[in-house]
C-alpha cells in the first residue's frame, strides 16, 4: 500500500513546519506497514496551469503518476489570507490532464487534511481543500487536523510535535489507513 504526503507549503527545510510534520507521517505510515513518499510542491517544478500547452510538463507527469499510484493521500497545508496556497491549488489543477483517464482525476482516493495557520482559522483551510478533493472524486476523511500552529510542538522539546497533535496526527493515519484497507 502506497501513501502520498503532498506538502503544500513552498518551505524546502526539513526543519520547516511543513517538512516535520511530512517527517512525522512518513515515521507513523512505516510503522503501519505503508511506504510512503513526500511529494514537495517547492521541489516539483510544477508549472503554472495552461490548458494551451500541446505537451503535458515532465513535472506534472511525474506528479500525476505519483498521485494516481498511491493508495492514501495526506494533504499539508500552511494558511495564507484564508485559504490554501496558491501554487497548491494550481498543482491540483493539473490533474485535469487525467481527464480522459477511465478513473479521472483522483476518484476514489482517501485524502487526510491538514491545515496549520498561526491564528484560530486553519478550518478555512481544511474547507477549500475538502471541496478541492471532492471535485477531484476524491473521498476526504470525516476527520481532520486543523492545527493552531503555536501549540504544534512541545514546549519542552520543540523540535517534536506536541502530544496533542501527536495524537491527531495519529488518529487521521489510523482513520485513512483502516478505512482504505476496508474499501479494498
Amino acid at each position: 500500500m502506497k501513501a502520498i504526503i503532498f506538502n503544500g507549503s513552498l518551505e524546502r527545510r526539513s526543519e520547516s513546519t511543513s517538512g516535520r510534520i511530512s517527517q512525522y507521517f512518513v515515521e507513523k505510515l512505516e510503522q503501519t506497514g505503508f511506504s510512503s513518499e513526500i511529494f514537495t510542491l517547492a521541489d516539483s517544478g510544477i508549472p503554472l496551469f495552461d490548458v494551451t500547452l500541446t505537451k503535458t510538463p515532465l513535472a506534472v507527469e511525474r506528479m500525476t503518476q505519483l498521485f494516481l499510484e498511491a493508495d492514501i493521500h495526506f494533504w499539508l497545508a500552511p494558511l495564507y489570507h484564508g485559504s490554501i496556497p496558491g501554487v497548491m491549488k494550481n498543482c491540483l489543477d493539473w490533474l485535469e490532464v487525467t481527464s480522459g483517464h477511465y478513473q479521472p482525476y483522483l476518484t476514489d482516493k482517501t485524502v487526510g487534511l491538514v491545515c496549520w495557520a498561526d491564528g484560530l482559522h486553519a478550518m478555512q483551510g481544511i474547507n477549500t481543500m475538502d471541496v478541492v478533493a471532492k471535485s477531484l472524486r476524491a473521498w476526504p476523511l470525516p476527520f481532520s487536523v486543523p492545527v493552531i500552529r503555536t501549540a504544534l510542538f512541545d514546549p519542552e522539546d520543540p523540535q517534536k510535535i506536541s502530544s496533542l497533535y501527536a495524537d491527531k496526527f495519529d488518529k487521521l493515519i489510523s482513520i485513512a489507513t483502516t478505512k482504505r484497507i476496508e474499501r479494498i
